[in-house]
């Protein structure tokens, strides 16, 4: 059995089971990944955490980090590497990307991080060296969606990230399925963040460094990457 990182913590919230990891990112660096070195797409959490063991460097947790169109593109915002490889979406449309207020999840060249509501975030000019867009918002500014139900019946298994006021980075996925209201509260009410974004539901899955903790089976387009900071 693959020993649970130090950074993360099982709880149980509503009656529901889920996995909390808290990276800081003094202690950490925080990354994105969609393609290999090829430049062809990953396509899932399982290929991104091996590409990058098999590059020297394996991932403390990994998980998948935006939605994704058919062809795997990224729908939304998508930074990698300071390297903008899709563009802003402020478009209206369907599903849970386009339960506005969605927004954008950034990580800065200095390793700052944050979530921001996507109109916030564009007016705010962002520079960042790694940003992924995916929707709705579960929380902003300490208030969750105000077109969340509170406890709905699309109940699926969900992940998202928050962050604190601290700066830490809080990266949550359930066990259990549960509704968008709870998952918000969730971050609200245990991972005490303000501001808080779902990255997906039904294809959520987690890595412990290349072993699959919880696997959806399905395909991923971004991922998240959380590695020991290397120190200088």
């Amino acid at each position: 059995m693959t020993k649970k990182p130090e950074i993360c913590e099982e709880i149980v919230f509503e009656g529901s089971r889920a996995v909390l990891c808290t990276a800081d990112p003094g202690d950490h660096d925080i990354r994105l990944i969609y393609r290999g070195p090829d430049g062809e797409v990953l396509g899932s959490v399982s290929k991104a955490v091996t590409a990058l063991a098999a590059a020297g460097r394996t991932p403390v947790l990994a998980m998948n980090a935006g939605m994704y169109h058919a062809d795997m593109t990224p729908v939304g915002l998508y930074v990698e590497d300071s390297t903008e490889l899709a563009p802003l979406n402020t478009e209206e449309g369907f599903g849970n990307f386009f339960l506005k207020p969605n927004g954008v999840f950034f990580v800065g060249a200095n390793g700052t991080a944050g979530v921001m509501e996507t109109e916030a975030y564009r007016a705010a000019g962002m520079v960042p060296e790694f940003a992924t867009q995916s929707g709705p918002m579960l929380l902003i500014e300490g208030e969750v969606h105000p077109r969340f139900l509170p406890d709905g019946t699309s109940r699926y298994i969900r992940n998202g990230v928050g962050v604190r006021a601290d700066g830490s980075i809080v990266l949550a996925i359930t066990r259990d399925e549960v509704s968008l209201g709870s998952f918000a509260r969730l971050f609200r009410d245990i991972a005490e963040c303000e501001n808080a974004l779902f990255f997906d539901g039904a294809v959520s899955s987690l890595a412990w460094g290349t072993h699959m903790e919880i696997d959806a089976g399905e395909p991923a387009g971004p991922v998240v990457a959380v590695f020991d900071r290397i120190e200088d």
